[in-house]
């Protein structure tokens, strides 16, 4: 419990509250911010949870959403399509992988290394680039809404490539980690 403690300060500035203001919004004085982020007092356990409440609260309201970080012009290829045709469009691109959809439904992905992978495996090279996408693509990205936050795409990102965003079912833009790093600049 001590590092949140620590943190308290911090995660006020970041959200760019006073002392005052955060005092308010939990039911202590303003004096009781101040000890306690100076170490003043042995604060009950009772009022850090509200002020960690309040805190985490704010926090999440100010986060970022799926929809403020994706990118809109989904580049996709259908079931269908050859694989050259996957191959070609991450290369013009500079896409190391695509959702793959059967009409405007996502039923799965297709990477460059997936298709590496057949190809250290044994398949013959001249066959890959003519076979059906469906019968290399592997699982669909998951899919989330435009509201979810960006901790949510950060977590997911950490398993999938890509997270597909939807709107009332329908998709409507694609996460990958290079749309979350375009957020630090």
């Amino acid at each position: 419990m001590l590092p949140e403690l620590d943190a308290i300060a911090a995660r006020r500035k970041r959200l760019g509250l006073t002392q005052s203001k955060l005092a308010e919004l939990t039911g202590v004085s303003q004096s009781y911010i101040a000890k306690l982020e100076s170490r003043r007092i042995e604060p009950s356990y009772r009022r850090i949870k509200a002020i960690l409440e309040v805190l985490e609260s704010l926090e999440q309201r100010s986060e970022m959403r799926a929809s403020e970080v994706m990118t809109q012009d989904v580049v996709s290829v259908q079931v269908n399509d050859p694989v050259q045709k996957a191959v070609d469009l991450m290369r013009s691109h500079g896409f190391s992988q695509l959702p793959v959809l059967d009409g405007d439904k996502p039923v799965g992905s297709i990477s460059e290394r997936t298709i590496i992978e057949r190809m250290i495996y044994g398949e013959d090279r001249g066959t890959i680039p003519r076979r059906p996408v469906s019968e290399v693509m592997d699982e669909a990205f998951p899919q989330v809404g435009e509201d979810a936050p960006i901790s949510l795409l950060t977590s997911l990102l950490r398993v999938y490539p890509a997270i597909l965003v939807s709107r009332r079912g329908k998709m409507i833009g694609i996460v990958t980690k290079a749309d979350l790093l375009k957020t630090l600049g």
